[in-house]
């Protein structure tokens, strides 16, 4: 009997913290992960209202993508439990590599050549401050 009460309250303490998490994810985002990798290195762990006010600041088209995906996770919070935005923080923001479109050009000498479009999935963790 002691030992399903100890299933049942690390059960319970998991729901409770899959409860304080949201998310959101953007696939096939046509820019190459390394270079939104360095804009969510410098984003991840911070407060979402800093993250926001940097990334409307930060002047180049690629954040755009990062934003609109973090703006996704807030509104999922605030649909599922109404928690504020003041009151989350950033716990994990990936950006992983996606399928590489290969299409030819011609190229020098009637020879074609190989050009790749790498596209990304960007998924954001949000987490309510302790």
């Amino acid at each position: 009997m002691n030992k399903s009460t100890e299933k049942d309250t690390k059960n319970a303490e998991s729901t409770q913290q899959q409860a304080e998490q949201y998310g959101a994810t953007a696939k096939y985002i046509p820019y190459s992960p390394y270079k939104l990798r360095p804009i969510a290195d410098i984003v991840r762990g911070k407060d979402v209202l800093y993250a926001l006010r940097w990334l409307t600041t930060y002047r180049t088209r690629r954040v755009q993508s990062i934003k609109k995906v973090l703006e996704s996770a807030v509104a999922n919070a605030k649909n599922r439990n109404n928690v504020d935005s003041s009151a989350l923080m950033i716990k994990e923001i990936c950006v992983d590599q996606g399928p590489i479109q290969k299409y030819f050009k011609p190229g020098a000498q009637g020879r074609a050549q190989i050009q790749r479009r790498r596209l990304c999935h960007i998924s954001v963790t949000l987490q309510t401050k302790s």
